[in-house]
């Protein structure tokens, strides 16, 4: 079996942000930050940690900020390297010519549909999908201990995390075959089971490897749960027919697309810097008393 090497990610940012209104009005969700830097951007580090070599954004009306995130500010620079500041936070934000490449999904028809989108850029070769609302903190980064594993097996794979059994409802969930180590064999996808029926307690949190074949399928136009053209539903008729594995996380997973979890991920990463860590962590010791 000849494993295709992993170039290419696409990045699904063209949604409203509505949970997070009035923030998300003017603002991409994606561009909220964790401490000093935006969603988007613990994502698209990731990727590029992991050997990543084309970013692919997948966007919608009102995204502006995001793109300008990546492209070169003159202004910006000229005036801090005239104060003779680091220039360190923003060279590494800037992406090498041809990446990242910008998709437009017109119509919101469900993350099936927008990875469709990308299906030109894509081409022949398989690809990341990373969903920058799930901020994954690890070492090395999730997509990279994803790419161990794609690089021994081949073909499809997701992210997998261990919830607890009474959280199963609320996710997609892995119906588990083999198991070695972190990778375990995918037999199906159930998205959000009734509570006491899930196969296992491991949800998929955002992170996928597949193969293009998946793009094949998607271009059916197939819709599923909510009349939205469903990624999962594409993913399981890969299933029997090419491998399909789920990788454990080895760290920490924060929702972002939560409010709770926005503000968990925000003190957690505050608490593990070196230059806020020491005053965050006695504000709250005297907040809490």
């Amino acid at each position: 079996m000849t494993i295709k090497p992993l170039r290419k990610a696409v990045f699904p940012v063209a949604g409203l942000g509505t949970r997070f209104l009035p923030a998300t009005k003017a603002m991409p969700k994606e561009m909220l930050t964790v401490v000093d830097k935006p969603l988007i951007q613990y994502a698209v580090e990731e990727a590029l940690e992991a050997g990543i070599e084309q970013i692919i954004f997948v966007t919608g009306r009102g995204k502006g900020a995001l793109e300008d995130h990546f492209d070169v500010s003159y202004e910006l620079e000229a005036t801090m390297k005239a104060r003779g500041k680091s220039m360190a936070l923003i060279e590494g934000i800037r992406q090498k010519p041809g990446s990242p490449v910008y998709v437009r999904q017109q119509e919101p028809l469900g993350l099936g549909h927008a990875v469709w989108c990308a299906r030109e850029i894509v081409g022949d070769e398989p690809f990341a999908v990373l969903l920058p609302d799930e901020l994954m903190v690890g070492t090395p980064g999730f997509l990279s201990q994803m790419v161990q594993a794609y690089n021994r097996v081949g073909g499809n794979l997701v992210g997998a995390l261990e919830v607890a059994d009474s959280e199963t409802d609320k996710y997609g969930i892995i119906s588990p075959g083999t198991r070695d180590g972190a990778l375990t064999e995918v037999k199906a996808l159930v998205e959000k089971p009734a509570r006491g029926t899930a196969p296992s307690n491991l949800m998929i949190p955002g992170r996928y490897i597949l193969q293009p074949d998946v793009m094949r399928i998607l271009e059916k136009q197939e819709t599923g749960a909510g009349g939205e053209i469903q990624l999962t539903d594409a993913m399981a008729q890969l299933i029997g027919t090419q491998p399909f594995h789920g990788v454990t996380f080895d760290g920490d997973r924060y929702d972002c697309g939560d409010k709770a979890g926005y503000a968990q991920a925000n003190f957690a990463l505050a608490l593990a810097r070196a230059d806020i860590g020491p005053a965050v962590r006695d504000f709250a010791r005297n907040l809490l008393g």
